[in-house]
């Protein structure tokens, strides 16, 4: 009987043992401590314009080999549908308005270099908490939250004063200006009344000139030597700062130190490229946290010799496959150093794709696939829907798709949970760790709500009811396309937050996205028996979240955003500020 009963007991015991051997590795995550992190972020790029989202014309087997090996979010949302607000959600964990970083009138991103807005210094960024933790932190490329605050030397807004230990990039973002060839694009309708007021102030000195020569018009000589001296300074005054763009703003640095000024765009992809994995190698003993935060697929869509002409559409396409192929380089890199394993590698793009970006008949904005709207406009899911893919092999399962509402603002907790950080206690913080929903442990997202604000203005709220699944999004405010039956603000270029360009809704407009991912059919009181219900509940949320906000000062206004002499990055004696430091390496 004891032999039958010992045989029994072994038949139980050995196939559990046998089957927790077989079990892969997820489950190990603890013998990893302080993860390398690598964190890529596109500029523009749509959610449209990446094979593994649907794209089958532009190819970025790169970015779908991530997905692949890793774990594609489909409703990952940004904070913000413009560059320099949701970097500073992405970077604080914070919607934008909380840290100041969200517009109150028409100037929704830092304009200038010798702007004094930008990233507070108070606020922490989850590169401080990895510093503190002992990791080397590196930002490449793009930053965009402003450099100086009072002098030119202050560096109060730069990367290594919001926790980077290196920075090589622009402290601003890519634009056509940057670009001898291309049409300016900054501030263009702006530029155009300057040009035309100058104009005209020049063409009134000048009549009136010519008028007290030829007798017609008594004016005395002092009058019209003011109105000259009038004229002289109002052109100065805009064009100082508006006719030399490209080097005010289009500079690289090397933490503190100007480099290129102006930028020479056509090795502007190699050496981001090269810093970047130097950085991989030069840290690889050691925790690293690698921001490589691409100028890609902004315009003027720097692309190298190499992949012009290449794909399906165009120049715009050209781009973003040479991003792909820069991811790759990444990859690989990680990967030659044997990495693979201890590296959490990360790709998302900052906001949705810019519909209304074109010159002539040449596209230049991205594609956001099946969802309505795109760059600016904070409702439509177009705007703010981009792509999210983590991989980490042998931690995160590969090949998993989650259907969850997710933001990059969880990005912040959740690499201060990996580094064995602790999230700032004296503010709110809107991240949430994703790593229980990244490898299975967690069913749903943690947000049940998440707020889209158009600059400090509300436009949407979606709620996550989790027991029926459905995903409810009330719009509060629209833009108004045109022309009429349009997908963008293509009169305009951009969609505003306010004023005429918008329509306000009144019961708002209301959709699932479970069921209508397009938003292409508002419901109603007649058509949805919980309408009244879940207006009623995103409402009472609504008052909830904004007892949550704080006054602080405003990062973005007028004041701010105007340049200002005395704080622009110079590599020289101002104004004289030209130099190519690039040759001597």
């Amino acid at each position: 009987a004891s032999s039958l009963l010992l045989c029994f007991r072994t038949s139980l015991v050995a196939p559990l043992i046998f089957g927790l051997l077989l079990q892969p590795p997820l489950t190990q995550l603890s013998s990893v401590t302080q993860p390398n992190i690598v964190l890529l972020m596109a500029d523009d790029l749509g959610i449209g314009d990446v094979g593994c989202y649907g794209n089958d014309t532009i190819r970025t087997p790169n970015i779908d080999r991530l997905a692949k090996e890793g774990v594609k979010l489909t409703q990952h949302i940004a904070a913000a549908p413009l560059c320099t607000p949701s970097r500073a959600a992405f970077l604080t964990g914070r919607y934008p308005l909380r840290s100041g970083m969200d517009a109150i009138n028409n100037y929704r991103v830092i304009f200038w270099n010798g702007g004094s807005g930008g990233l507070p210094p108070n606020e922490t960024t989850f590169a401080k908490i990895l510093q503190r933790q002992g990791y080397t932190t590196g930002l490449i490329g793009k930053w965009h939250q402003g450099v100086n605050c009072e002098s030119r030397n202050d560096h109060c807004h730069h990367p290594l004063n919001h926790g980077f230990d290196y920075f090589y990039g622009m402290p601003f973002t890519l634009i056509s200006d940057c670009q001898p060839t291309e049409t300016p694009e900054m501030d263009r309708a702006f530029r155009r009344q300057l040009w035309l007021s100058t104009q005209m102030i020049g063409l009134v000195t000048l009549t009136a000139a010519l008028g007290r020569l030829m007798g017609f018009i008594s004016v005395s000589w002092k009058t019209l030597t003011c109105l000259a001296v009038f004229s002289l300074l109002f052109f100065v005054s805009w064009f100082s700062s508006y006719g030399f763009v490209r080097y005010w703003n289009c500079i690289m640095m090397r933490n503190h130190e100007v480099t290129e000024q102006p930028m020479v765009t056509d090795r502007t992809t190699s050496l981001i490229l090269r810093e970047s994995i130097s950085f991989i190698e030069r840290n690889k003993h050691k925790p690293f946290l690698l921001f490589l935060s691409f100028l890609h697929s902004h315009t003027p869509l720097l692309t190298t010799e190499k992949f012009l002409g290449k794909s399906s559409h165009g120049l715009y396409g050209d781009n973003v496959e040479e991003m792909d192929w820069m991811v790759g380089q990444v990859l690989d890199a990680i990967d030659k150093e044997g990495l693979e394993n201890t590296t959490l590698v990360y790709f998302a793009s900052d906001h949705g794709g810019w519909l209304e970006r074109h010159e002539g008949k040449r596209q230049l904005g991205g594609w956001n696939g099946i969802y309505r709207g795109g760059k600016a406009m904070a409702g439509w899911e177009g705007g703010i829907r981009v792509p999210g893919i983590f991989r980490w092999p042998g931690v995160l399962p590969a090949g998993t798709v989650i259907n969850e509402p997710t933001s990059l603002m969880d990005i912040y907790p959740t690499v201060v949970h990996l580094a064995g950080g602790v999230l700032p206690q004296d503010r709110v913080i809107d991240g949430r760790d994703l790593l229980p929903l990244l490898r299975g442990t967690a069913e749903h997202s943690e947000h049940e709500f998440l707020f889209h604000y158009c600059g400090i203005d509300l436009h949407a709220v979606r709620w996550h009811q989790k027991d029926s699944g459905s995903i409810w999004k009330a719009h509060y405010v629209t833009p108004i396309f045109r022309p009429l039956g349009a997908g963008g603000c293509y009169d305009r270029g951009f969609c505003p937050c306010f004023g005429e360009g918008v329509t306000h809704h009144d019961p708002p407009l209301l959709f699932d996205l479970s069921r209508d991912p397009s938003e292409a059919k508002p419901l109603s009181a007649d058509t949805e028996p919980l309408f009244d219900t879940v207006v009623r509940k995103l409402g009472r949320a609504i008052e909830e979240h904004r007892r949550t906000l704080t006054p602080v000062p405003e990062q973005l206004s007028v004041y701010n955003a105007m340049w200002k002499p005395w704080l622009q990055p110079c590599c020289g004696t101002f104004p004289f500020c030209w130099c190519d430091k690039e040759v001597d390496n």
